[in-house]
């Protein structure tokens, strides 16, 4: 019981923001941690990655995953600066018990093996679609003639 719960929060940026204000958002949302007086663990750029359906019309979106250690409290100002933010369009808070965050060295490893498993996914689901259109059509069109 030694260990202390941390934070993780990952939220998603519009698809269509510039890398600079990326670099931003970054900045502003680790400062709002720091003036609550929570300790920010790790933040790291997940980059752009299509997104399992549409969010507010978009169908790609900026990953960012950020790590902090506190009391609780700051959650709730983190997640009030994003939910105003028109940059921000999903966003989701975690509390986990286990160890530290390692710093990014594994979290980059763990990115690419993600990224390694995300084509054969799209891939399967493209194939699976198909089929099951062209069943749908052909008894429709049979049943009409």
């Amino acid at each position: 019981m030694s260990e202390k719960p941390y934070y993780e929060t990952m939220y998603i940026l519009r698809p269509d923001i510039p890398e600079e204000e990326v670099d931003s958002h970054l900045k502003k949302y680790t400062e709002i941690l720091e003036k609550s007086g929570t300790e920010v663990l790790d933040s790291q750029m997940r980059g752009k990655r299509r997104l399992a359906y549409p969010i507010a019309k978009h169908k790609e979106g900026i990953y960012v995953q950020l790590s902090h250690k506190g009391n609780g409290q700051q959650v709730a100002t983190l997640e009030r600066a994003m939910r105003l933010s028109e940059d921000v369009i999903r966003y989701l808070t975690v509390k986990q018990d286990g160890p530290l965050p390692t710093p990014k060295s594994t979290s980059k490893e763990d990115e690419t093996e993600k990224e390694a498993v995300q084509p054969t996914e799209d891939k399967t689901e493209k194939e699976e679609v198909k089929p099951t259109e062209d069943k749908t059509e052909s008894p429709a069109k049979e049943e009409k003639q």
